[in-house]
């Protein structure tokens, strides 16, 4: 049998008196948390520990002495023997440290008799029985550390693991360490804040404002989901823009982290005060840098520059898309197009030019005071301000949008046109009711109507598919530039900032796991050994703890997605589809 004694760091040099702990159930494992200073009254001790056993709802108990030799106390060592039977325990703990050495001797005593310390054979007894391991720990980062399962394992499986049991019983035993030696009372102790509490001023007051401002904020977030509930803002046409737009979209998600951040029920798990603290530290990133946003943006009149640029470059937009269509009504690439459907298709498409320049033009009055109102829109976070930043490109090229639809429907009628037409050559024919392909006799006159039909769609289906990949390949362009905007907008929203910064300035707070390293192997000592704590990978800590966001494109795989642009199915990437999950 081993017996191991995970002994904090701050204790080594602590004066005589009592150690108070835990015995780790189910484990020949005992964690010290404290030492009682000498001189105390044993009915004080137990009075204490009764009143921190309530308090934490952890069973606390004397686990043995603690002997530092000291001058003027020659006898201290016996008289912290005696205490055993005032403190009765199934094993007493007698800890004794020597000057010059670093090791500490342990004598176990039991009920019945006591076990000598390592190094003495016991008389008729097996020396194997009576190890001892002494485990150094650093009491303030086990306490503040959150031990996670190891890369790969199952959390079920950890659950009851010792080193699990040990850090929860360094992390409940938090009251106890707020008793340091400036307190005036009859008891003083040895921890890792015996020497002065650990605070900060500014943290204290944010505490105490973050009561009121909690309940501001839920009764704005009570006004605005009472104004959301409104008859008239629940009606199709207005729940269907909204769904389309990313700006609904991300407001409708902020107002989900705030009543997040502002709930009032104390989170009672780590993961729960994880998700709170990178939601709010996300949130606060987020308006630092909206408000940078305008502080550069109302300066200098960029806005009105931002608007004199604007129609320009509409009108050269429109000016080269007339080009494009212009080629295209031509011979593009020296291929045969069918003349007809090409002058009736090019001029569809220059009406459309047509009409968005007239829209344009109409709108360029208002365009610097539009701009001006939208830039107040990144007060409310930079996420805010891309919405509408991508909304008003899914705005100015709408008429992209119809050219690509437009196409992307023609291009499919004739698609499955011919489709149809193949499987009639073949006396195939889909059934509609069974969802498959079943054979079918058909006449003279079915396959002669359905020859013409075939050829017909056959040779126009050139011409209509070189304007279906133009306007796919413009679209795709669009598209491109509102994931890019889209991105950025994911990686504020998600990104756990908190876990980030812990990972990277205080690793010690998300564990992995813990490394030993031999700290003293002294002949006649027990060996001691140093517990250091492995924190947890970066991006294993970014995967866990990421923000759960709302995912802009559906998921298709690239095959799903060339298959799509060949049939001419349409694509809507550039809407929020579909809330995303945590494993997203």
């Amino acid at each position: 049998m081993v017996l191991k004694i995970f002994f904090p760091q701050c204790c080594n040099r602590a004066d005589s008196g009592l150690l108070v702990g835990r015995w780790v159930p189910g484990f020949d494992s005992v964690v010290v948390l404290a030492v009682i200073h000498y001189p105390f009254i044993p009915g004080q001790v137990k009075k204490y520990l009764s009143e921190m056993q309530s308090a934490i709802q952890l069973e606390l108990t004397v686990l043995g002495s603690w002997s530092m030799p000291k001058d003027g106390q020659e006898g201290m060592d016996s008289f912290l023997k005696d205490l055993s039977t005032i403190f009765p325990q199934g094993r007493w703990l007698q800890l004794s440290r020597e000057l010059g050495k670093r090791g500490f001797a342990c004598q176990v005593i039991g009920r019945d008799a006591a076990v000598p310390p390592r190094g003495q054979p016991k008389e008729g007894g097996d020396d194997e029985k009576e190890k001892v391991i002494f485990i150094h720990y650093d009491q303030r980062k086990v306490m503040l550390s959150h031990l996670h399962p190891a890369h790969g394992q199952e959390p079920a499986a950890e659950g009851v693991s010792e080193l699990r049991l040990v850090f929860q019983t360094v992390a409940q035993s938090q009251p106890l360490f707020f008793l340091d030696k400036y307190d005036d009372g009859p008891i003083k102790l040895t921890h890792w804040q015996s020497e002065g509490r650990e605070a900060s001023i500014l943290v204290e007051l944010i505490k105490q404002a973050s009561v009121p401002m909690c309940l501001v904020l839920t009764w704005l977030l009570s006004l605005w989901t009472q104004l959301r509930s409104i008859r008239v803002l629940n009606m199709w046409p207005v729940r269907f823009v909204s769904s389309k737009l990313s700006t609904c979209v991300q407001l409708s998600h902020r107002t989900e982290h705030l009543q997040t951040i502002s709930s009032p029920r104390r989170a009672q798990q780590h993961a729960d005060f994880m998700r709170k603290a990178n939601i709010f530290v996300s949130f606060l990133v987020d308006i630092a840098l909206g408000l940078l946003l305008i502080s550069w943006l109302y300066r200098e009149n960029r806005i009105g520059r931002l608007a004199n640029t604007l129609v320009p470059v509409a009108d050269h937009v429109a000016k080269e898309l007339q080009e494009l269509l212009q080629w295209l009504m031509g011979a593009p690439a020296g291929l045969k197009m069918n003349r007809a459907l090409d002058q009736v298709l090019g001029r569809f498409f220059l009406y459309h030019i047509h009409l968005w320049i007239s829209y344009i033009h109409l709108l360029s009055p208002f365009i610097e005071m539009i701009l001006w109102y939208v830039g107040l829109s990144a007060c409310l976070g930079l996420t805010f301000a891309l919405s509408v930043v991508s909304d008003i490109v899914a705005l100015l090229t709408f008429h992209i949008y119809c050219f690509y639809v437009y196409g992307a429907r023609i291009y499919c009628l004739k698609i499955y046109g011919l489709s149809s037409l193949w499987r009639l050559f073949r006396g195939k024919k889909w059934n509609v009711l069974r969802q498959r392909v079943d054979s079918c006799s058909y006449d003279l006159d079915q396959l002669f109507i359905g020859t013409l039909l075939f050829t017909i769609l056959l040779f126009l289906l050139p011409t209509t598919a070189l304007y279906y990949l133009v306007f796919t390949l413009l679209r795709l362009g669009v598209v491109l530039l509102q994931g890019f905007i889209h991105l950025m907008i994911d990686i504020i929203n998600s990104f756990p900032l908190f876990a980030g910064g812990l990972r990277l300035f205080r690793p010690y707070r998300l564990a992995e796991g813990v490394k030993f390293k031999v700290l003293c192997e002294e002949p006649g000592m027990s060996l001691h050994l140093m517990m250091e704590i492995n924190p947890l990978k970066l991006s294993t800590a970014v995967q866990q703890y990421r923000i759960p966001t709302y995912s802009c494109y559906p998921k298709d795989s690239w095959a799903a997605l060339c298959k799509k642009l060949f049939v001419g199915d349409l694509i809507y990437p550039w809407t929020p589809l579909h809330k995303g999950s945590k494993e997203d």
